[in-house]
């Protein structure tokens, strides 16, 4: 994993692994910080959010769902 350790309002991640909900490539930004570990990416305009993971499996999303067979979007800071 990079030093993703300070994660800020504002910060910019390019997902590098995405998923139906999250684009490979595509960059979002971090919003409200939760605590040391979850952290809100919004999403479509900046309008919305799923929480995103922090932890020492990287930078994630993860879509609690059997339906889908890739269910985490993994990121990393754009320095």
């Amino acid at each position: 994993m990079k030093d993703n350790n300070n994660i800020h309002t504002n910060d910019k991640l390019i997902c590098t692994q995405g998923n139906a909900y999250y684009s490979e490539g595509e960059v979002y930004t971090v919003g409200r910080i939760v605590n040391d570990k979850y952290f809100q990416l919004l999403t479509s305009g900046n309008d919305d959010h799923w929480y995103a993971t922090l932890d020492d499996q990287g930078i994630y999303v993860s879509f609690d769902t059997a339906t889908a067979t890739n269910n985490k979007a993994f990121f990393d800071k754009i320095a």
